[in-house]
């Protein structure tokens, strides 16, 4: 069935005249058409196709999260301050893509700006996870996780800033990559955190993100963190049948209290599976672990909100009803009525945290912890190749469960944050399922999170493709209810 295929292999059977580019879309147009009612994944759908003849993407559709800018396609945000903007050029990202020959004409939902955490805070509408339809798909990108993992595409791109990417793969059954920051360019996508943000891909294998890795990354003058080389992968990796030589660490900061009995006991059978394919384990200690959550709930509130001040009603058409006596009363009063109450509230967090009188209390000690973090890193790559660890310390909760209780939300973060603010690269891959600790106990995914070193992306594809080959747990990846079409 062609929802199950592998990017790559569409691609091959468009090549090889198996079937046409207008197959392949009309096919997953229909998956729209039946299953988007169960999951709500999307923002927009464009149902036109011209088909031509391309090279390398070959016209596959790749689903697009809300927030990347495509000349006259509507782009939100999933916020009300943006319903109306449709942007008038692309990001760098969707150029790349297209001259690849990319049909992207879909928009996925997502967290307000890319905010909160749980995935129930979209201004227009609350995302299912597929696997268990009253439980939520994680985190900012989750949209894009659950239109894969309900093979409603082929592939998608998403933003990551704390790792918002790893928690919906996590929870959904889908391989999230991200590279190291400036990778991949920012121009033309909704800024978050800036120093934080990185497109990046959710894909159903290994090599699927390796593909679109190829054809995103490399230098943009259009973005001042990105890097002046472009990254091509070794093919001979792909070939490589075990782990031997290749040292993985396990930090123990990573498997304290926090984390669930369950997804423990998960994790450390995997690590038992990674010691078969001929794995050398290590432990390591990444001891400033247990202060990167505060440290990035300080540093991003204050990028956050440089970014949204430019959002107001001169430039994007909304103006309020409320009553003003003055001009400022009417602005604060536009982006209250427009705005939603999780950047209501990081905005009211920065504007705390870089007072004169707090910001050498908080902001400074938060950017020096984020500077320990990163040596923590450096010291453990010189002990080994790659990190291995949970990518989340529970499966995931019900609708509503936790969205009154933020800080039960945030540090849901703690395995995710650290290497964000690093600023290193990482995959998540399906390593089998766990029990829900409620009275339920519903079986959920559990991934495997593998870090790499600062700028060595092709070692972690490299021992997530040897596990991936070795497991099959991409052969399970399709949920209950979703073989119709």
């Amino acid at each position: 069935m062609l929802a199950f295929e592998s990017l790559e292999t569409i691609i091959w059977k468009i090549k090889n005249k198996e079937i046409k580019a207008s197959e392949v879309f009309d096919y997953f147009m229909k998956r729209i058409e039946i299953y988007d009612s169960k999951v709500e994944a999307f923002n927009y759908v464009n149902n036109n196709f011209t088909e031509k003849e391309g090279t390398i993407l070959s016209w596959i559709p790749i689903w697009i999260k809300d927030l990347y800018c495509e000349i006259w396609i509507p782009t939100t945000g999933a916020s009300n301050m943006l319903s109306n903007f449709i942007p008038p050029y692309d990001s760098t990202i969707i150029k790349k893509l297209n001259e690849a020959w990319m049909n992207s004409i879909w928009k996925l939902n997502m967290d307000e700006f890319a905010m909160w955490s749980s995935w129930e805070n979209s201004a227009f509408k609350v995302t299912k996870n597929p696997w268990a339809l009253d439980r939520i798909p994680w985190w900012s990108s989750s949209w894009s996780a659950a239109a894969v993992a309900a093979w409603l595409c082929p592939a998608a791109l998403w933003t990551d800033t704390w790792w918002s990417l790893r928690q919906p793969a996590f929870m959904c059954w889908v391989v999230w990559f991200r590279p190291s920051y400036g990778r991949n360019s920012r121009y033309g996508i909704f800024p978050m955190a800036s120093s934080f943000d990185c497109p990046w891909t959710i894909t159903r294998t290994v090599k699927d993100a390796s593909l679109l890795y190829e054809l995103m990354n490399g230098w943009d003058e259009l973005d001042n963190a990105s890097i002046e080389w472009k990254h091509t992968i070794d093919k001979k990796i792909w070939d490589r049948k075990d782990l031997k030589w290749i040292k993985l660490g396990v930090p123990k900061e990573y498997f304290e209290e926090w984390l669930d009995k369950n997804v423990r006991d998960t994790i450390n059978k995997t690590i038992d599976d990674l010691k078969e394919m001929w794995a050398e384990i290590v432990n390591i200690s990444l001891p400033t672990t247990k202060y990167a959550v505060a440290a990035y709930y300080i540093i991003v509130p204050a990028e956050v909100w440089t970014n949204l001040s430019r959002l107001d009603w001169i430039r994007y058409w909304h103006v309020s009803a409320l009553p003003h006596d003055n001009l400022e009363e009417f602005y604060i009063n536009n982006r209250w009525e427009w705005l939603g109450l999780e950047p209501k509230r990081r905005s009211i967090l920065w504007s705390y945290v870089l007072s004169a009188w707090f910001y050498d209390a908080y902001y400074t000690k938060a950017a020096k912890v984020r500077t320990l973090i990163i040596e923590d890193f450096q010291k453990a790559f010189n002990q080994v190749d790659a990190i291995i660890c949970p990518a989340s310390p529970n499966v995931a909760w019900k609708i509503g469960e936790k969205i009154d209780d933020p800080l039960k939300m945030y540090l849901a973060d703690t395995y995710t944050i650290p290497a964000s603010l690093a600023g290193l690269p990482g995959i998540t891959i399906p390593c089998w399922f766990a029990e829900s600790e409620d009275a339920e106990k519903v079986k959920l995914p559990v991934w495997l999170q593998i870090i790499g070193s600062l700028y060595d992306e092709e070692k972690i594809f490299e021992v997530a493709h040897v596990y991936e080959q070795k497991s099959k747990w991409y052969e399970k990846m399709i949920p209950e209810g979703f073989w119709e079409v």
